[in-house]
């Protein structure tokens, strides 16, 4: 009997009995209360229905509580204990070694590249690369160092914001951050001179000269050059302070945006080859800067000027050949936003006098350079960019953007050593169509800009030559 409004009533009743009840009192009876004694049997009986009453409805909540507690799920369990921070989400991506080494090779592969962009091999060579430079003190200590890779190399392959990574993995933001740059800095200055270089092989650069031979029917073509915006997602006025020596200085934030492109970004100048391999990587400019600058203001350029290749550049000054009297060495080519130099092709397209003419020469040269850079330098970034989702809207404080892009460039370097797929539609990203602006010409670079404009029509002419040749040859 657990109803508080039946019990008042009971204690009401009870108190009425001892009122009219004469037995009930100490005193002796008066008048009044001998005549209202006449009402107790009355009392009685109404004392005996709410007690009827009250029995039948405990029942009636008794069977009631029972039938519901039959047909109703029994309650859910407890919550389980938050995680501690060295055992992040289960479910994510970390997988024992036990169970990476039980699944089908090609199946672990797959499963290794939608989680962190590479395969099971070059995961395990990234994390040799990391131990053998020992790299523990770098990471956070409260994660085990393949753990710590894990969770960098999953940002950066997969684009998300460390707050948006650190929630499905029940991590501190902050943890996720440590571990992204530690990773980027490592990979940016301690292992990009091992796998970003220019080739040291003469073999190997005949080989490549060979390739671009090949695809373009130019001579000595070696590799190109072109420049990408990297959109940057910054949520507070940027104050960089890079780690790499081709790293951007300070730009403010003006600076960082242009009439063409008015988000925030920062320029990649990447140089690749027919295998879109880079060769060189240069993150030192902001958006509103132009390529022609950006190269001016980088050590390629200063290593292509050296004359006597005492800068390591001496395998591009091997193998001179002789085209229509000129002596053409090793060359980059690039689109017309860049200078007309000896080394460094640009399209007719880009001078005052193409505009007056069309010559078939020059219109063959022209395809042949955009043959060259589409097939290397182009789809080399837009295949950096489709690996590395993170690129695609740089979503890390400007100090650290520039080591971020450059530590991409080794990642796709060594997958591509390591031949990991370059499928199209899974991987190529395409930045959105930008008109070069033709690079405007210096005093300094007068004499280069001549003898290069010299080589270029020779080319020319010598590509229109051996086409028209291969044309009557095949009639």
């Amino acid at each position: 009997m657990d109803d508080p409004s039946l019990l008042l009533m009971l204690s009401s009743l009870l108190h009425l009995h001892t009122y009219l009840d004469p037995t009930s009192s100490s005193n002796p009876p008066s008048s009044s209360a001998a005549a209202s004694s006449a009402a107790a049997p009355l009392l009685f009986f109404a004392i005996a229905s709410v007690l009827s009453y009250a029995s039948s409805t405990l029942r009636h909540r008794r069977s009631r509580r029972r039938r519901r507690s039959s047909s109703s799920p029994s309650p859910p369990p407890p919550p389980p204990p938050p995680r501690s921070v060295a055992s992040p989400s289960a479910g994510f991506f970390f997988l024992s070694s036990d169970r990476v080494l039980s699944l089908e090779p090609s199946a672990r592969d797959a499963r290794f590249r939608s989680l962190y962009g590479v395969s099971h091999p070059v995961f395990e060579t990234l994390l040799k690369n990391l131990r053998h430079l020992d790299a523990s003190a770098a990471f956070p200590s409260s994660l085990p160092l393949d753990r710590a890779f894990s969770v960098a190399l999953a940002r950066l392959s997969r684009g998300l914001s460390s707050r948006s990574l650190a929630r499905s993995l029940s991590l501190p933001p902050a943890l996720v951050s440590r571990c992204t740059h530690a990773l980027t800095r490592l990979l940016s200055t301690r292992l990009y001179p091992r796998y970003v270089t220019l080739p040291a092989n003469p073999d190997h650069l005949l080989s490549t000269l060979q390739s671009f031979k090949d695809i373009t029917a130019l001579p000595n073509l070696a590799a190109a050059i072109a420049s990408s915006p990297v959109r940057l997602r910054l949520r507070q006025p940027p104050h960089p302070h890079p780690s790499h020596p081709n790293s951007a200085p300070d730009p403010g934030p003006d600076l960082l945006r242009s009439p063409s492109r008015p988000f925030p970004s920062i320029l990649l100048q990447a140089v690749a080859d027919h295998r879109k391999v880079f060769w060189d990587a240069c993150v030192r400019a902001p958006g509103s800067s132009d390529p022609a600058s950006h190269l001016r203001d980088s050590s390629l350029y200063r290593l292509l000027l050296d004359d006597n290749g005492s800068s390591g550049a001496l395998p591009l000054r091997d193998h001179i050949i002789s085209v229509r009297g000129h002596h053409v060495r090793p060359y980059l080519v690039g689109d017309s936003s860049y200078p007309l130099l000896p080394f460094l092709l640009t399209p007719f397209s880009s001078s005052s006098s193409a505009a007056t003419s069309s010559a078939p020469a020059l219109e063959a040269f022209d395809s042949a350079l955009a043959k060259g850079r589409a097939a290397s330098v182009e789809a080399a970034i837009g295949l950096l960019k489709g690996r590395w989702k993170i690129l695609r809207n740089l979503n890390v404080g400007l100090d650290h953007a520039a080591q971020t892009v450059v530590a991409c460039v080794v990642l796709h370097n060594m997958c591509q050593f390591a031949k990991e797929p370059e499928d199209e539609g899974r991987y190529m990203w395409r930045d959105p169509p930008e008109s070069p602006q033709p690079a405007s010409l210096v005093e300094s670079e007068r004499s280069l800009h001549y003898m290069g404009e010299s080589l270029r029509q020779a080319l020319a002419e010598d590509l229109y030559e051996r086409q028209q040749k291969l044309g009557s040859g095949a009639r």
